[in-house]
């Protein structure tokens, strides 16, 4: 559990924080090891908890806000200013609310004699288990300064490959929602009106043309329940792919889609190679270095390889083996790989290896949206042209004959 403490230190200053133990006895041998008198130890007011898991998740915290921080971090440190004085400074500059409790905190604990990687341990939810290890690097070699450098660019670097995937799919996702909702609105309140004149009339029609008179009919009256049906199966398959089968199914099913397969393949890789680059250059070794590249590269099948290519590594094989017997790497990483193992400059290879397929997801996403942009205007011109055959041609036709 976690307890609110007041505390005496060596000096009579008053200090004040949260400890997390089992009862007050343990927390208060707990502040005793850091040279600290106990003065009151109470239990955390479960209201607080409540209020920020409600700012966890109406505010949350971004990877632009995580780059900033850190960024933010670095000078100040480069600076000789402590790092509790400097995640103070930042608090006060943040203006997300949830961010704010988590960097206090951070700070309550570094003052209580926690360190910094400790500090940031604690809360997963905010920092990745690579931020956690590159600080500890960091910590250990005393320089930690160079280690935030490096996480604030591997942040920005994962933050602008994320924002250039979605830059890509914002375009055909707007056209389509609209697309759709235009379509349910003409369905629902139009078809039905215009077809009421063919009903009318009490003539043969097309068989497509009474499948659109039906069509129309249905949905004049039970509009509603589609609504409904449509809300449903689209939660139904949100809530499916949160769970660890449906996530599984998914990871693995976009792997083989045309063409967006390609482009998830080249964003993990780049993902493996920047955050692996990342975790060597700053003292991570090898085997630790994967399993933590392994969480972070977004893919289960991926994942599965990078952990097999840890326990090759820990057996005295090599990445570039296990890398060669999957098609989900390409041979050129692989060959790549192997060159960086037998010469020892494997963090150079795996810059050089990001940044080629990070080209290649820039490339790819500007096809990509080059492609869609005329598959869209052709599924709208089929909307349309069924439209004009099934109902305004009949029309036409009819009046023709009167």
């Amino acid at each position: 559990m976690k307890l609110v403490f007041k505390a005496k230190n060596n000096q009579g200053q008053i200090k004040e924080g949260i400890v997390e133990a089992t009862d007050p006895v343990a927390a208060a041998a707990i502040l005793e090891q850091n040279e600290l008198v106990p003065i009151s130890i109470v239990e955390e007011k479960k209201s607080w908890g409540i209020i920020k898991d409600v700012m966890k998740a109406w505010e949350g915290v971004s990877q632009k806000e995580l780059v900033v921080f850190f960024q933010q971090l670095s000078t100040l440190i480069g600076a000789h200013v402590p790092v509790v004085s400097s995640l103070l400074t930042i608090e006060d500059q943040t203006k997300n609310r949830f961010f704010r409790i988590i960097l206090k905190e951070m700070a309550d604990d570094i003052e209580d004699g926690l360190q910094f990687s400790v500090a940031i341990e604690k809360h997963p939810d905010v920092f990745a288990p690579l931020t956690t290890s590159m600080i500890r690097s960091g910590e250990a070699s005393g320089e930690l300064q160079r280690s935030i450098d490096t996480i604030s660019q591997n942040i920005e670097k994962n933050y602008q490959l994320a924002a250039k995937i979605k830059g890509a799919l914002y375009y055909p996702a707007f056209v389509l929602g609209v697309a759709g909702i235009i379509g349910f609105l003409v369905v629902t309140f139009i078809l039905p009106k215009i077809t009421i004149m063919i009903k009318d009339l009490k003539v043969p029609v097309p068989w497509y043309t009474s499948v659109l008179i039906w069509l129309g009919d249905f949905m004049s009256v039970w509009w509603w329940a589609v609504l409904i049906a449509i809300g449903a199966a689209m939660g139904g398959v949100v809530y499916y792919m949160k769970t660890p089968a449906g996530k599984s199914e998914w990871q693995q099913i976009i792997l083989k889609i045309p063409v967006i397969g390609s482009l998830a393949r080249s964003i993990y890789i780049t993902r493996f190679a920047e955050n692996f680059a990342a975790l060597l250059d700053g003292g991570i070794p090898v085997v630790r270095a994967l399993i933590i590249t392994s969480q972070v590269v977004g893919n289960e099948v991926f994942e599965k390889i990078i952990l097999k290519a840890a326990d090759e590594v820990k057996s005295g094989g090599s990445i570039s083996t296990v890398f060669l017997a999957t098609n989900h790497f390409p041979p050129i990483v692989a060959q790549m790989i192997r060159i960086g193992e037998e010469t020892g400059s494997l963090a150079n290879v795996l810059v050089k290896v990001a940044k080629f397929y990070n080209q290649e997801v820039e490339t790819t996403t500007r096809s990509l949206t080059t492609l869609v942009e005329p598959i869209l205007i052709v599924f709208l011109g089929i909307g349309v042209g069924i439209l004009v055959v099934g109902v305004l041609l009949p029309i036409y036709n009819i009046a023709g004959q009167i």
